[in-house]
């Protein structure tokens, strides 16, 4: 009896794991498959983005040179790297905003300490692209609308209110015990010193996780940076570029280079990812702790 039950329990526990893993190859096969027909279109032959096959018959390279040759249209190479510089600078800036409001709030005690946490969360409820009229105007009044002042209008933008998204690394730094700071205290160092020299060291998983996170905003914005940049092309970011070769008048002769700039793009984000993925889930897990 006892035999019977047992093979009863492995016979539905298998067939429970066959059906959990069909499930999951099917929505496996259902998330790649969009991402290998974007890599395949970037290297198809057959230009325009109507054609009578789902797949590519030929396969080509000229898509990707394209991007960096055919910049009389649609400059490429300066979209990158007017994207690069925003990402890069907002990058820093916002992770200093993060991680210094971060700290402030796990270590110090002070009286509007729990409103203020109270209404970032309030305002983080809403969508940062509700503000972008007041913002853009703002912005306009200071000068910044126009040549290469978008570039600075752009970074005030991704960074200007990182402090907000301070949640999950505060919840990191509660998981790091006080005493470590008081001894720091005890030996002669400042507040600064503190933050400095001995929580950011202990600190490597969360600040990865922030970095990672300050570099993507800027990376794939398309509202801030289209209303900002608005007819100056030589400010565009990729994501502008890559919505224009959708553009009625460009997608015919662009709609494949496209695919090839969506796989460049997603190329530095992977790379990051991929080295760097333990220290992401390292600071995620962290927030959890804390």
């Amino acid at each position: 009896m006892a035999a019977a039950k047992m093979k009863s329990a492995k016979t539905k526990r298998l067939i429970n794991n066959t059906i959990v893993h069909v499930v999951l190859a099917i929505l496996a096969v259902i998330w790649v498959f969009p991402i290998i027909w974007v890599v395949l279109t970037s290297f198809r032959a057959e230009k325009g983005s109507y054609v009578s096959t789902f797949l590519p018959q030929s396969y080509t390279l000229d898509n990707y040179i394209k991007l960096f040759t055919d910049i009389s249209i649609l400059n490429f190479p300066k979209m990158f790297m007017n994207t690069l510089i925003i990402a890069i600078f907002s990058c820093l800036i916002a992770t200093f905003y993060t991680l210094a409001v971060s700290y402030c709030l796990s270590r110090l005690k002070f009286k509007l300490r729990k409103p203020y946490m109270n209404m970032a969360m309030i305002l983080g409820l809403f969508p940062g692209f509700m503000s972008m009229v007041a913002v853009y105007f703002i912005l306009k009044a200071a000068g910044l609308t126009e040549g290469n002042m978008i570039r600075v209008a752009l970074i005030l933008c991704y960074s200007g209110g990182a402090g907000l998204g301070f949640q999950i690394a505060k919840g990191f730094f509660d998981t790091i015990p006080y005493a470590v700071d008081e001894a720091a205290i005890l030996d002669g160092c400042t507040k600064w010193q503190v933050f400095t020299k001995v929580t950011l060291p202990l600190s490597k998983p969360i600040i990865v996780y922030t970095v990672l996170t300050a570099f993507m905003a800027p990376w794939l914005d398309f509202i801030f940076a289209k209303v900002i940049c608005r007819a100056n092309s030589d400010q565009y970011t990729i994501a502008i570029g890559l919505w224009k070769m959708l553009e009625k008048e460009y997608i015919d002769s662009w709609y494949t280079s496209f695919a090839a700039g969506a796989v460049l793009i997603s190329i530095p984000i992977a790379i990051l990812f991929l080295c760097m993925q333990k220290y992401y889930v390292d600071g995620v897990s962290g927030a959890v702790k804390g």
